[in-house]
């Protein structure tokens, strides 16, 4: 009698099930690995700045949250043009959850100011969460003679160009993003000196050098409580715990000046929707906890968490608001 054919239709389907059944078993045990091995935090600028800040107390957290108490988590500063260097880095990295990176609010303008960017914004990066938002303050050298964003814009109408502002960063940061926006709003004309970073700035508008600023709010304070400067408003519609006498934007007749640097958490375009979900979940987690959050807000930064789809579309939204406000003004900050 014939012995049945090895390769019979039914013991070729039994043999693609059990290879399928294995495959998704080592994926699903590939998926419960993670992280095995260290996590390198980009931060696209120098150390000591507003994202390093917030990824180096991420950083501290980040591998115990992921079930992983002696996992190394590493911060990698890798400054230059606006955070694009750093954020080519990682849109270059593989995509398996060991390359993120902590960008802030420059990396939804910079498509509008580097015209060779060699990554895409949108396509390859994978949102994981915004992290917090720092109000902006307008703030004055004490010999300036207004008290109110009224008296500084009849005193600005009065002598056009005889004001000059101070950016922190300079062309598309926020502080001169801001600015500009105001110009356009109050119809007047202020002169913008752009400036490498915010110690530089404050230091030329304590010596009088310039007479304002548009600056992130954890930049001032001390100086505006010592009265080293004279704050005129915070951005938004909530009054800061560190000013609580100072007026928002909104208070004084400006509710469109509500935007103010923020941070946000990004992997490589590509990266698995489970493992972007972990990583979004644990940072809303990690800035759950009360030491983290009293080291943040002590330096007048709000923490604001959101889902990878929320903080996509924010992203989606900050380039558009901004890539419009660079026509209306005609900004010629292109490079």
């Amino acid at each position: 009698m014939m012995k049945p054919a090895s390769n019979t239709p039914g013991r070729t389907f039994r043999r693609c099930a059990a290879l399928t059944v294995l495959t998704i078993a080592a994926g699903a045990a590939g998926a419960q690995e993670y992280p095995h091995r260290p996590i390198r935090i980009v931060v696209p600028f120098p150390a000591g700045g507003l994202a390093d800040t917030v990824a180096r107390h991420v950083a501290s957290r980040l591998g115990e949250a992921l079930g992983q108490r002696n996992l190394a988590v590493v911060v990698d500063n890798r400054g230059g043009a606006g955070g694009s260097l750093g954020a080519e880095i990682v849109a270059k990295s593989a995509p398996d959850g060991y390359t993120l990176i902590m960008v802030i609010d420059t990396h939804a303008v910079n498509p509008h100011i580097y015209k060779s960017l060699r990554y895409n914004i949108f396509t390859d990066f994978a949102p994981i969460s915004l992290v917090v938002k720092v109000p902006l303050s307008i703030v004055a050298h004490p010999a300036v003679p207004v008290d109110t964003i009224k008296e500084l814009v009849a005193l600005a109408k009065g002598k056009p160009g005889a004001l000059s502002y101070a950016s922190a960063g300079g062309a598309g940061t926020a502080g001169h993003l801001a600015a500009e926006q105001f110009k356009l709003l109050a119809g007047v004309d202020i002169v913008h000196v752009p400036y490498k970073g915010g110690a530089p700035a404050i230091a030329d508008l304590l010596g009088g050098q310039v007479q304002l600023s548009f600056i992130a709010a954890s930049a001032t304070v001390q100086h505006v409580r010592a009265n080293r400067l004279k704050a005129i408003a915070v951005s938004g519609n909530q009054r800061l715990a560190a000013l609580p006498n100072v007026p928002t934007t909104a208070e004084s007749g400006y509710p469109q000046l509500d935007t103010g640097p923020w941070v946000g958490f990004l992997a490589p375009g590509g990266t698995p929707s489970g493992i972007v979900a972990r990583l979004s979940a644990e940072a809303a987690n990690i800035l759950k906890d009360p030491d983290i959050r009293a080291k943040l807000t002590e330096q007048s930064m709000n923490i604001v968490t959101n889902t990878p789809a929320e903080f996509g579309a924010f992203v989606k939204s900050e380039h558009d608001k901004w890539g419009k406000l660079i026509k209306d003004a005609n900004l010629n900050i292109a490079q």
